[in-house]
């Protein structure tokens, strides 16, 4: 008779829980879906992947994993992380979620641009610095942003 009893015990603690979980505001993840902290951490691990390229040479087209572009080192960055990203600095752009400079963070995603086209990507490490492939002749590195001409993207 105790077995019987306990199955409904459980049945109420569970309910118990899911309705203090209500009460309180906690997120229920539905399968697939993402938390923001689960969002921010793969922008993060992106930007530790990128870093980890640190002196990688510049090839225009190269998508790594010991070469790359720009856009390249992004996508790549991106995938190691678990998120695909589209091959171009300008379609990553129409991928991502606009956010102003005020609001950007660290794994956010930098675009440079000319009038309404883009042409360089780099990714957000924080203090006007970010981590990119500037162009042929040199390497992935940390450098400070040198304009104003930006905007920045968040990978959701």
């Amino acid at each position: 008779m105790g077995a019987h009893k306990r199955p409904a015990r459980l049945s109420k603690a569970k309910a118990a829980s899911a309705l203090t979980l209500a009460a309180v505001g906690v997120t229920v993840l539905t399968p697939g879906g993402t938390t923001k902290a689960e969002a921010a951490s793969v922008s993060v691990r992106a930007l530790q992947i990128a870093a980890s390229k640190q002196g990688s040479p510049y090839q225009w087209g190269a998508t790594g994993p010991y070469r790359f572009d720009c856009s390249g080192l992004t996508l790549y960055s991106f995938k190691r992380a678990g998120k695909q990203l589209p091959r171009t600095a300008a379609a990553q752009y129409n991928r991502t979620r606009h956010i102003p400079r005020s609001a950007r963070e660290e794994g956010d995603l930098v675009f440079f641009h000319s009038g309404r086209g883009v042409y360089h990507v780099g990714i957000y490490a924080g203090g006007d610095k970010m981590w990119h492939a500037p162009k042929t002749g040199s390497v992935v590195r940390l450098e400070r942003i040198w304009t104003n001409s930006v905007w920045y993207g968040r990978v959701t």
